[in-house]
């Protein structure tokens, strides 16, 4: 059961207050480059992400936000870490959400001049607190055992969020991220009792496409499972249409988003008798371009296949120098092994179009 909450909109997409879960990346171009930036913003876009954040690092960024933002086909958020100007810059060029937090800017007039700039124009503010990233005051609190580094993370981000409250703002995101999983989940479980705005979760910094994405999906699995996600991030030092794809395919996963083919494959054993990693991998770069919801088996064993994969829409299972082909467990043919790949995508087409 999804945690209640609030519900604000970046750009013309909801968040929290029961909406469907959206898939976030970032752009990892100079977003002084335009033109990169939105080639890549725009590949995204075609990959299934909803909402896209750029770096805006100094005054060149910001005012390259204005066009951006301007030939986005999805919300942009101006990433800001201290500087109130280059707030309200990435404001006035149109960013849709401001990833910013306030006690960073220190000055309280400069806190309100970005509060009621976003307030004019109803743009949330993303209020998030890295483990690596708290304050000496909380560190040093950690080292003294006075509180643990997910109690730390929480508090600090209520610091931030009081300082938007006291000015009347209230149009606000939370990210509570840690590297590893039991801080995050720790203190997205502990956060959730204090406040109900809507969750921007991630495990930060996860690692590589390979590594990075099986510690996210276990702890986005495990947030998305308690209710605790109204948007993600996959966070991966790798192409950020890897991060959309992670993203879609673990809300997939668990039954909370329908977004394409999916794809069920047997992990092999020694009563194989044809080279079925072939296969598959040849159906996963074929499934790739379509967005039609189906799922596809490709099964190793022509005895247990077709019932092992009853659930898919269609399906193979090989055997020796031949195999069969399925639909919902109920075998359709008989067909040599050289033809399994037509013969499927044969069936993937026939479906589609039924």
């Amino acid at each position: 059961m999804r945690r209640k909450t609030r519900q604000i909109h970046i750009g013309g997409i909801p968040i929290g207050g029961g909406a469907p879960i959206t898939v976030q990346s970032m752009t990892k171009t100079d977003t002084a480059d335009v033109a990169a930036t939105l080639e890549q913003i725009h590949r995204l876009a075609r990959a299934g992400c909803d909402i896209i954040r750029c770096a805006v690092p100094d005054e060149k960024a910001a005012a390259a936000l204005r066009e951006i933002c301007a030939e986005s086909p999805m919300p942009v958020i101006a990433d800001i870490h201290f500087s109130h100007k280059l707030a309200l810059l990435a404001i006035e060029s149109g960013a849709a959400g401001l990833r910013l937090n306030p006690g960073n800017i220190r000055q309280p007039e400069h806190i309100k001049a970005v509060a009621e700039a976003a307030a004019a124009r109803n743009i949330p503010i993303r209020v998030g607190v890295n483990a690596g990233s708290i304050s000496k005051e909380w560190r040093e609190k950690i080292e003294r055992a006075e509180c643990s580094l997910p109690e730390a993370m929480v508090e600090s981000a209520l610091v931030h969020i009081r300082l938007l409250e006291d000015l009347g703002f209230n149009q606000i995101k939370v990210a509570l991220k840690a590297s590893d999983v039991p801080t995050t989940i720790k203190a997205y479980r502990l956060m959730a009792t204090r406040c109900d705005y809507p969750f921007h979760a991630g495990i930060t910094e996860a690692g590589t496409a390979r590594t990075g994405v099986i510690k996210s999906s276990v702890g986005l699995g495990i947030l998305l499972s308690e209710g605790l996600v109204d948007t993600l991030r996959v966070s991966l030092t790798a192409d950020p249409e890897e991060e959309v794809f992670a993203g879609l395919r673990i809300l997939q996963s668990v039954g909370l988003r329908q977004s394409g083919p999916e794809l069920i494959s047997c992990p092999t054993c020694g009563r194989i008798q044809m080279d079925l990693r072939v296969l598959a991998e040849k159906v996963e770069e074929y499934l790739a371009a379509i967005k039609t919801p189906i799922k596809v088996a490709v099964m190793g064993c022509a005895v247990n296949g077709p019932g092992e994969a009853k659930e898919a829409d269609v399906g193979v299972a090989g055997g020796k120098g031949e195999g069969l082909v399925f639909r919902k467990g109920e075998i359709i043919r008989r067909v040599p092994e050289r033809e399994l790949f037509s013969a499927l995508i044969e069936e993937i087409k026939a479906f589609i179009n039924e």
